[in-house]
C-alpha cells in the first residue's frame, strides 16, 4: 500500500472548485491501485479537525488569516509535519504559497509531487515577492505535473523545470455522475423546454461571465448559470443594466440538479478569458455528457479539451461578438451541435477518464518510491 498525503489550501465542504474535485477523484479512485490517501487543508471555521470523506480522511487546521487568497495558520506546520511522517508520498497542489513555506519549515524529506494547477496570474506584485520561495520549492520537489501540454508550452514558470515536468490530464469517474432522477428531469424540462446553454463554476474575475452577459444581449435562448462567488452581485447588476433577462442565476446546486442540467443542456459555454483558468473541469463534465463545448483560446488546457470544430467551438478571448456567433450557430444547427457533442465524448474517453489519470499518477508514485 502507498500512503499519499495531499496538501492544498482548501477542500470540501468549505469549497467546491476544480482542484478540490481533482483531489477527490485521486483520493477515492486510488483505492483500486492500493493507494491510501489523506488530505491536509485549512478551514476558516472547521466544525471538525478530522473527518472521513467517503473513503479518505481529511485533516483541517483553522486559518488564522488570509492574504491574497492564501490562508495562514500557526498550528499548520506542526500538524503537517506529523501527518507527513506517516506518508510515503507528499502530493502538493500548486499554487498555495504557504504550502511552500510549510514544506521547508516541516523539514519534509519524503518523495514529493506537485500538481501544477495554474500560474499565479492576478497578484503580480505579491508574485515577485514570493518568487524566490517558489523557485526553491519547485527545484526541491521530485516531479511537477501539468494537466495539459498546452499549459507546459505557455507557462513562463514551467519552462524552467522541463526535465521534471510530466503531463497527466485531469480525469473524471462516470460513477460520480449519477443518472438524474425523473422528478428532477421533469422539473428542469418544464422550466427550459426548448434547451439552454449551461455554465457551471465559481464566479471569479477570470471566468469571463461579464463577457457572456455582453454576448447575450438581445438573444432569445436561455442561459443557465450554476454557481456562486464573490462577483455575483456585480454580474446580476450588469445583466439588469443591459436588460438581459434570459440569463438565469440558479445558485450553487446539488449533484443531482447539476447532473440533470448537464444531461439536458444544448451546450456548455465556458467564457474564461485569462490564464488563471488553467483547465476547465466543467468542460470535461460537458464532454462526459456528449455536449458540444464553447471556450476561448487562452493557451491553457481549455483548448486541450475543446478542439475547434471537433468537440465544440473555440473563440478569441474577451470577444462577446465571437462568443455570440458561436452560441447562435450551435442553437440554430442542432445536427452540427450533436456531431460536436459526439466528438467531445470520444475525446473524453480517449484522454480524460479518472482511470487514466489515476493509473498515470500511480506509476509516477511508484517510480519515485523505486528511486
Amino acid at each position: 500500500m502507498i500512503k499519499v498525503l495531499h496538501c492544498y489550501k482548501t477542500y470540501y465542504p468549505d469549497t467546491f472548485g476544480g482542484i478540490e474535485q481533482v483531489i477527490y477523484q485521486l483520493a477515492e479512485g486510488g483505492r483500486k491501485e492500493n493507494i491510501q490517501a489523506s488530505v491536509f487543508v485549512h478551514s476558516p471555521d472547521p466544525q471538525s479537525v478530522q473527518f472521513e470523506k467517503d473513503n479518505h480522511t481529511v485533516y483541517r487546521v483553522k486559518s488564522l488569516c488570509e492574504l491574497a487568497s492564501t490562508p495562514f495558520s500557526l498550528q499548520a506546520v506542526a500538524k503537517f509535519r506529523a501527518l507527513a511522517q506517516h506518508a510515503d508520498i507528499v502530493h502538493y497542489h500548486f499554487p498555495y504559497p504557504f504550502m511552500d513555506f510549510m514544506h521547508f519549515a516541516a523539514g519534509i524529506d519524503k518523495p514529493c509531487v506537485v500538481s501544477y494547477h495554474s500560474d499565479i496570474v492576478k497578484q503580480k506584485t505579491l508574485a515577485l515577492i514570493y518568487a524566490p520561495l517558489m523557485k526553491r520549492f519547485l527545484q526541491r520537489v521530485d516531479a511537477i505535473v501539468a494537466a495539459s501540454p498546452n499549459y507546459v508550452e505557455t507557462s513562463p514558470v514551467l519552462k524552467h523545470y522541463r526535465e521534471k515536468v510530466k503531463v497527466i490530464p485531469y480525469g473524471l469517474d462516470k460513477k460520480f455522475y449519477i443518472n438524474p432522477p425523473a422528478v428532477d428531469v421533469e422539473k428542469w424540462q418544464q422550466r427550459f423546454p426548448m434547451g439552454f446553454f449551461l455554465f457551471i463554476g465559481t464566479f471569479r474575475y477570470y471566468k469571463g461571465l461579464h463577457i457572456l452577459i455582453e454576448a447575450a444581449k438581445n438573444s432569445q435562448y436561455p442561459i443557465v448559470i450554476v454557481g456562486a462567488g464573490p462577483i455575483e452581485q456585480e454580474l446580476r447588476e450588469q445583466a439588469k443594466s443591459l436588460a438581459v433577462d434570459n440569463i438565469h442565476f440558479v445558485g450553487a446546486l446539488d449533484d443531482e440538479d447539476k447532473a440533470t442540467l448537464l444531461s439536458l443542456c444544448t451546450a456548455i459555454v465556458f467564457p474564461s478569458h485569462l490564464r488563471s483558468e488553467a483547465f476547465g473541469i466543467s468542460l470535461l463534465e460537458g464532454a462526459l455528457y456528449s455536449k458540444p463545448l464553447i471556450s476561448s483560446e487562452i493557451g491553457t488546457g481549455t483548448t486541450y479539451i475543446n478542439l475547434d470544430k471537433q468537440t465544440g467551438l473555440v473563440v478569441p478571448p474577451a470577444d462577446p461578438v465571437a462568443l455570440r456567433q458561436a452560441m447562435d450557430r450551435l442553437w440554430n444547427e442542432p445536427d452540427y451541435a450533436k456531431q460536436l457533442g459526439q466528438g467531445a465524448y470520444q475525446r473524453f474517453e480517449q484522454l480524460f477518464t479518472a482511470e487514466k489519470m489515476i493509473e498515470s499518477y500511480t506509476n509516477l508514485y511508484k517510480s519515485l518510491l523505486n528511486g
